[in-house]
């Protein structure tokens, strides 16, 4: 796998999930020190964290965000455990050079779930060590005062797809559908963020795994349609030429190629 789709939340302060999610079928899990865990909870979460990873866990570890009283423990966690990659939760710049900074040559997700984040997308996208964005949607909703985290956030969603772009990232990765239960939804969600140009999704359960895999992977129709569009480029020799009634030209050949080499990946 190049490029991971699924990404999926555990509770740092539940261990016994670790296994089931690492065996779920996602791409990368990622252990919740913020939001799942509570105050008295962060530090038994923590020593969990510490267990995983120094007994040959992988996956990457969601961290508390600057201006709690757990930020500092949360990199000094992180520090021995050169292996974990790292989420940071309300990403601007400010936050991202100072996990840098403790974390020199760290891999980073910047989960963008603010007003002051989304501004400085900018700041946030070339931040050292970040590789890759995600979108923390219930958060930003709640903090850009907008009662939706669906459709209605797309334009913030556009905005993060061409931060990336610019600053050569991985394309980004889509927040939450919180309906865990409700396959059509999910898959609706999918369908249309992939068509922004999101390739990955963060799943809250594991049931979600599964059709996130599934959905950002290129339809047997799509895959068709790039090798009809290849092999009528090698044919021209680098000619003009057309497929289904359409004039095949550079982007269209650059897209079949991208669809084939995902395809490859799934």
């Amino acid at each position: 796998m190049t490029i991971p789709r699924s990404y999926l939340f555990v509770p740092g302060h539940r261990p016994d999930r670790f296994a089931k999610a690492a065996s779920s079928g996602a791409h990368r899990i990622i252990i919740d020190l913020e939001d799942a865990v509570g105050p008295a909870e962060k530090e038994i979460a923590r020593v969990n964290v510490a267990d995983w990873f120094k007994g040959g866990g992988t996956g990457m570890v969601r961290i508390n965000s600057t201006e709690t009283p757990w930020f500092e423990a949360d990199l000094d966690l992180l520090a021995g455990l050169e292996s974990a990659s790292v989420m940071v939760p309300k990403a601007a710049g400010k936050s991202l050079s100072k996990v840098g900074e403790a974390l020199p040559g760290r891999s980073l997700i910047a989960l963008v779930e603010s007003v002051d984040g989304l501004v400085g997308l900018g700041d946030v996208a070339s931040a050292s060590g970040v590789s890759r964005l995600a979108f923390g949607n219930f958060d930003f909703s709640t903090d850009a005062r907008i009662p939706g985290t669906g459709s209605v956030l797309d334009p913030a969603r556009f905005q993060i797809v061409i931060a990336s772009r610019h600053a050569g990232l991985e394309p980004p990765i889509d927040g939450v559908t919180a309906g865990f239960g409700d396959d059509e939804e999910l898959q609706s969600d999918i369908h249309r963020v992939r068509q922004m140009g999101f390739t990955a999704k963060l799943c809250i359960h594991p049931r979600q795994v599964e059709l996130v895999n599934k959905g950002f992977s290129p339809t047997d129709e799509e895959i068709a349609w790039a090798q009809r569009i290849v092999a009528a480029d090698r044919a021209s020799g680098g000619a003009v030429t057309q497929v289904d009634g359409k004039m095949v030209d550079r982007p269209m050949i650059e897209r079949a190629n991208t669809i084939l080499s995902e395809g490859a990946d799934s």
